[in-house]
């Protein structure tokens, strides 16, 4: 049956402003880094990519070599955005990124114009699309010259292959360099996308002011921490969890007995909230309003709904972010 979007899809969803642009992007967007790639199952991608839209979810992230293979996330969404998406395709912001490894030859990775615009290319003809909404900086180069990386950035747009830029995992310092030559080129950075999580605290220590400093939306990825902010190890590593497995970005020398110890206490403080650890995690991430949206993966639709569900609950008090602080310390 062809595909029909739910008519109350925007009724729950809470969209926040990016910066000082004018785009609003949902508080909890999809990213198709795991488990929409060619080794995956097609129809339970689709259904989840399905569900999240329902669901109000308008923001689908990719990059150039997600999958794996790498690639493949990118031709998976473009099927759905034919057979599923099309006629709502105005109605939803997507994204993708290049930075890293993605072909052989010294043409195929970091930052040079030659790999970001060409990228970007191939991009748009694996997804079937003429632009997309977002196009980041992946990662920063340390090899080639900022003005070079951000003039490209800046070219995409002037092109129409890209309506905003943003970047990703770049320092408060280098940020703040990004954003001035951005400015000077007349396309201002939209977004930053850093890992942020209970468990990584990095961007509070000089990015979050750099970003509110200058109107620069961000949106949080690995914000439960490749899942260690859930269920799934509150008495130790489970066999089918991502730090069991070889070759995880999630090892499992990071899953100490003082990090279950952390976990089981967070954990008693979600149940007092009515909330799962995940949905807590994702609720604090949010909290204050300094981050823009929370970056979610998912393997299964019902991980979405519950995700989704923070949206009942997203206020904190202060005695609960004390104690929260306290157990991170």
């Amino acid at each position: 049956m062809p595909y029909i979007a739910d008519d109350k899809r925007y009724e729950k969803m809470k969209y926040n402003r990016t910066g000082n642009s004018g785009l609003l992007l949902p508080a909890i967007s999809l990213g198709l880094w795991h488990n929409f790639g060619g080794v995956d199952s097609f129809e339970n991608g689709r259904a989840m990519l399905r569900k999240a839209f329902d669901l109000g979810i308008t923001h689908f992230d990719l990059a150039n070599n997600y999958g794996p293979p790498p690639g493949s996330a990118e031709e998976m969404f473009g099927k759905i955005m034919k057979t599923d998406f099309k006629p709502y395709r105005d109605e939803m912001v997507i994204s993708s990124k290049a930075g890293y490894h993605m072909w052989d030859g010294p043409y195929g990775d970091w930052g040079s114009k030659k790999y970001m615009i060409s990228s970007l290319d191939q991009s748009l003809k694996r997804m079937g699309l003429d632009y997309v909404d977002i196009y980041y900086s992946h990662r920063p180069d340390p090899n080639t010259p900022m003005e070079e990386t951000m003039g490209a950035l800046d070219q995409i747009v002037r092109q129409g292959k890209a309506l905003y830029v943003g970047i990703s995992s770049y320092s408060a310092e280098q940020t703040a360099q990004a954003v001035k030559i951005l400015d000077d080129l007349g396309t201002p950075l939209l977004i930053h996308q850093p890992k942020y999580s209970m468990f990584d605290r990095w961007m509070e220590d000089g990015l979050q002011d750099v970003l509110q400093q200058n109107g620069v939306g961000s949106i949080a990825f690995c914000p439960l921490a490749q899942g260690l902010l859930t269920n799934k190890y509150l008495t130790g590593i489970p066999a089918e969890s991502r730090a069991a497995r070889s070759g995880s970005f999630l090892q499992e020398d990071q899953v100490t007995e003082l990090v279950v110890e952390k976990v089981q206490k967070l954990n008693a403080i979600a149940g007092r909230r009515g909330q799962s650890l995940a949905q807590m995690a994702l609720a604090w991430v949010l909290r204050g309003g300094h981050v823009t949206t929370a970056l979610i993966g998912a393997s299964r639709v019902s991980q979405i709904e519950e995700n989704v569900a923070i949206l009942d609950n997203l206020e904190f008090s202060d005695e609960e972010l004390k104690e929260i602080d306290s157990i991170l310390s």
